[in-house]
């Protein structure tokens, strides 16, 4: 074997996964395919023993199923890159694995250049994620937006907040927008409540606050 070539061990409780996947890696020149592995158990064991640099991990075994076998694998080998080769894209499947340690995440679905690609970015530390998981962790962890109090305003309250911004009286704001002044201090009543403020000096405040007062 060639010091060059990437050491791969396969950890999959399916014989015929197995089959194919070992006919898959024996094609490809770069990588050596160091042992097979039917259990979680008998994966770490196997690792000790060849120290791979990289795992491709089923998730779904019998006994130790993939999340624990990962986490149990890094602790012996932590510089050893997993790849979860799965069926699965369940959040209770992903994220375990992913706090685990698993370094890259692929369905079985993936094309044998796919997976063999995916190897070669592992050692050099370029993760590579199935589509539809990594949109799945980039919605889980993305800030969600701030919601401000004047987003609740309706289009004509917000022409009264800026008028009252600009120091209009009631009448000057019926005037302008040719409105009765009982609609005008209706709409300052929903202003102040929306904005969560008690008057009008801290709705205009508010406004010059977040650039609401200029048209």
């Amino acid at each position: 074997m060639s010091k060059d070539k990437i050491k791969v061990l396969l950890v999959d409780d399916h014989e015929m996964v197995r089959i194919g996947l070992s006919a898959v890696l024996g094609t490809e020149e770069d990588i050596d395919l160091v042992g097979e592995a039917s259990n979680g158990e008998e994966g770490i064991r196997l690792a000790v023993q060849y120290k791979p640099d990289v795992v491709l991990m089923d998730l779904v075994m019998d006994g130790m199923d993939g999340i624990e076998t990962t986490r149990c694998l890094l602790k012996e080998l932590p510089d050893c890159k997993v790849i979860v080769l799965t069926s699965y894209i369940d959040d209770e499947k992903i994220y375990p694995v992913i706090e685990a340690g698993a370094f890259s995440y692929l369905l079985k679905t993936s094309r044998a250049h796919e997976i063999a690609q995916a190897i070669r970015q592992a050692v050099k530390g370029q993760p590579v994620l199935e589509a539809q998981v990594a949109s799945k962790i980039m919605n889980r962890f993305r800030k969600p937006a701030e919601h401000l109090p004047h987003e609740d305003l309706t289009e004509r309250e917000m022409e009264v907040l800026r008028l009252i911004a600009k120091g209009k009286s009631n009448q000057e704001v019926a005037d302008e927008l040719v409105i009765g002044v009982k609609t005008v201090k209706f709409h300052v009543t929903n202003i102040l409540a929306k904005l969560g403020v008690e008057d009008r000096t801290q709705a205009a405040i508010y406004a010059f606050k977040h650039g609401l007062a200029e048209d």
